[in-house]
């Protein structure tokens, strides 16, 4: 194992997952953003999905294909724990910047893994990626620390973002469609500004994927 899967499988093997500072008892502003889609997807990806209930409630509204993803398998083990032998849904552990693709989705969904990602060619290394796992024509939902936001989480550095400055990450494979800004509250009551980019694959960006 990496040193950031031990890392990561460190922090769900030791605290309870609703006092971790990213859980929401509900990822409404991910639902909200994915229920405004249009077309409807049918297959989604969460990378970084951590524990979060995202793969459930898509997998409740009807989605055909889900893949979770994740370099914890402390932390997949939860979100399998609680779906079970579902046909449609699938887990991968990985890390996001060392990790390649092997079928396309129509929707990436991404809150609070980009930020970690303050190199440039860990980042170089996410949006290859992710423009080889979105179909033409689909999307990515990616959501990270807004300007004025933390500086760190769960002890490691993060880089914050403008709508502007987070959609311009994925150049030329993706043109912004909407954004949106977020106020999270922590399980310990403190707030967290995030910014969250609704960004469409440009069709005459073809997938690498053959």
């Amino acid at each position: 194992m990496s040193v950031r899967s031990d890392h990561w499988d460190s922090v769900y093997d030791t605290r309870p997952t609703d006092e971790l500072s990213w859980f929401q008892a509900e990822p409404t502003m991910s639902l909200e953003l994915i229920r405004a889609l249009r077309p409807r997807p049918t297959s989604m990806i969460d990378v970084g999905a951590g524990a979060s209930l995202l793969a459930d409630r898509m997998v409740d509204e009807g989605l055909a294909r889900v893949t979770v993803l994740d370099i914890s398998e402390q932390a997949l083990a939860a979100v399998s724990k609680r779906l079970g032998d579902h046909p449609g849904v699938s887990f991968e552990v990985g890390d996001i910047t060392d990790w390649s693709p092997q079928q396309t989705w129509d929707l990436w969904h991404d809150r609070a893994v980009f930020h970690f990602l303050t190199e440039a060619a860990a980042r170089a290394a996410y949006t290859t990626a992710t423009a080889r796992a979105v179909s033409p024509g689909g999307v990515a939902v990616v959501g990270s620390f807004a300007l004025g936001g933390p500086t760190h989480c769960s002890g490691l550095p993060i880089v914050q973002y403008s709508p502007e400055t987070l959609a311009a990450q994925f150049l030329p494979a993706f043109e912004l469609e909407r954004s949106e800004h977020e106020i999270h509250t922590t399980p310990s009551g403190l707030t967290q500004p995030f910014t969250w980019v609704v960004i469409r694959k440009v069709d005459s960006h073809p997938s690498e994927i053959r």
